[in-house]
């Protein structure tokens, strides 16, 4: 629970942040934050509003919004600290394909050296 909490603070302190480098733990504990707070807010929602597809999903839909700006500053520095651009994101548009290629990069590990984005920023918890 430590370690999510570390990563959670960690992203949401750097909220808007594009530079620097996001290590491989803080980039996955804060996925699977962002996995468990969509899942509970869904449930949530169900509860309110309904779990039809008829039934809108207010909660779910405003969470995603406020977390839409940090996932991709986390997730460009996460690619900084394997050496790529940020832009590499837009491959993501590409159906499929630009899915798995994002997923291939984000479980790379971090480059042990400063590269052309900084030192490396290890997580604080082992």
């Amino acid at each position: 629970m430590e370690k999510i909490k570390t990563a959670v603070n960690i992203v949401l302190s750097k909220y808007a942040t594009f530079s620097g480098r996001a290590s491989r733990p803080e980039f996955w504990w804060w996925v699977l934050a962002v996995f468990i707070t969509i899942l509970i807010a869904g449930a949530v929602d169900a509860i309110l509003f309904g779990s039809g597809p008829e039934d809108g999903q207010p909660i779910s839909a405003l969470l995603s919004l406020a977390l839409l700006l940090p996932n991709i500053a986390v997730g460009a520095r996460r690619l900084h600290d394997i050496g790529k651009s940020g832009w590499w994101l837009l491959i993501a548009l590409i159906p499929v394909v630009g899915f798995f290629v994002l997923l291939y990069f984000y479980v790379q590990p971090s480059d042990p050296d400063a590269n052309a984005y900084g030192a490396p920023e290890p997580f604080p918890i082992r």
